[in-house]
C-alpha cells in the first residue's frame, strides 16, 4: 500500500494548547498514550471516530488537525 497519507498536526497543536502532554490528549481522546505516539510519528492512521474526538480535544475542525497527502501546513 505505501506511505500513510493521512498526516496531523498533533504535536505542534499540543505545543499550542499549553504544551498538552501526549498523556492529557490521550486521556481527553479515550486512547492510550502509545496511540498518541504513532499518531505524531505518522505511523497510526486514526478512525473517523477518533479522529474527531481529538479534534474535539483541541476544539478545532477536523481538517486543521489532520490532512490527507502532503499537507505541510499550520
Amino acid at each position: 500500500m505505501g506511505k500513510n497519507l493521512v498526516g496531523n498536526h498533533i504535536r505542534k497543536l499540543r505545543f499550542n494548547h499549553d504544551e498538552m502532554t501526549q498523556q492529557q490528549l490521550a486521556d481527553k481522546a479515550g486512547v492510550t498514550r502509545q496511540t498518541i505516539v504513532a499518531l505524531e510519528k505518522g505511523n497510526y492512521s486514526p478512525s473517523l471516530e477518533l479522529a474527531f474526538r481529538i479534534a474535539h480535544a483541541f476544539n478545532l475542525p477536523l481538517e486543521e488537525v489532520f490532512f490527507y497527502g502532503d499537507n505541510t501546513k499550520l
